[in-house]
């Protein structure tokens, strides 16, 4: 089976890593992001692949981005949730109304959107493999990152649920828990917060995205025939559950 890949967030960062090791792995991939201007970027790094500007929280966008990389590059067989932002660094009584809902909807309901767009297809041919990022805040919960930290456990409570629908077909829905990763997101957060973030990993380092991209890498995989609904941590230590 031809394998196809669609990468959220794939412009940069973790995504961008996953785009090239899945490329690398056979796959044809479609980087989907907000950003024009970085997807085309992108480009130079991945010329062969196919680029869609998505908006992740809204569904008409992603249902649309959904025909157009099956009617350029085939049926949909692997997918990696990597779109999300970070949001602002105050307590839970300073923080905004709307910048509360802009998190949960990109991170949380982005995620649900991309599982109604994918699934049905997969379930038709009978294979899929999806990768939602999570993060060791939705393990945790960060101070000062209540938002962040609710959507990313509501993602780990979603690829719970989609795996056991989808356990009895060879189709794989998994999470993955990182600890921070040096990308773009860290133009969100306080210095302060980075520290923080730092002082909890034993590693005593930030993730590598080529770190992150070799372990979604698998999941994404027809090796990864068994394991579904299921949390790999990426915190480097952090986190020992």
């Amino acid at each position: 089976m031809d394998q196809v890949a669609v990468i959220t967030g794939g412009a940069r960062g973790i995504g961008l890593a996953c785009a090239q090791h899945l490329s690398q792995s056979g796959s044809k991939v479609a980087l989907w992001d907000t950003d024009a201007a970085a997807l085309a970027q992108a480009k130079d790094v991945l010329p062969q692949a196919e680029t869609v500007v998505v908006d992740m929280a809204d569904w008409v966008s992603v249902d649309a981005a959904t025909q157009v990389t099956q009617n350029a590059l085939g049926p949909i067989t692997q997918a990696v949730n990597s779109a999300g932002i970070a949001g602002p660094n105050m307590v839970i009584e300073d923080y905004s109304l709307q910048d509360w809902t802009d998190i949960i909807q990109i991170n949380l309901t982005g995620s649900f959107y991309l599982l109604r767009a994918l699934l049905p297809g997969m379930k038709v041919q009978g294979f899929g493999r999806i990768v939602l990022i999570a993060s060791v805040a939705g393990k945790e919960g960060n101070p000062n990152a209540s938002a962040y930290s609710a959507s990313k456990a509501g993602v780990i409570g979603l690829t719970k649920s989609a795996g056991k629908e989808c356990a009895d077909m060879d189709i794989a829905v998994n999470c993955v828990t990182p600890a921070a990763a040096k990308t773009r997101i860290f133009d969100q957060m306080s210095q302060e917060h980075i520290d923080y973030m730092l002082s909890k990993i034993p590693r005593g380092r930030f993730l590598l995205v080529e770190e992150a991209a070799e372990m979604i890498g698998w999941l994404c995989s027809p090796a990864n025939s068994f394991t579904t609904g299921a949390v790999f941590d990426l915190s480097g230590g952090r986190a020992t559950y």
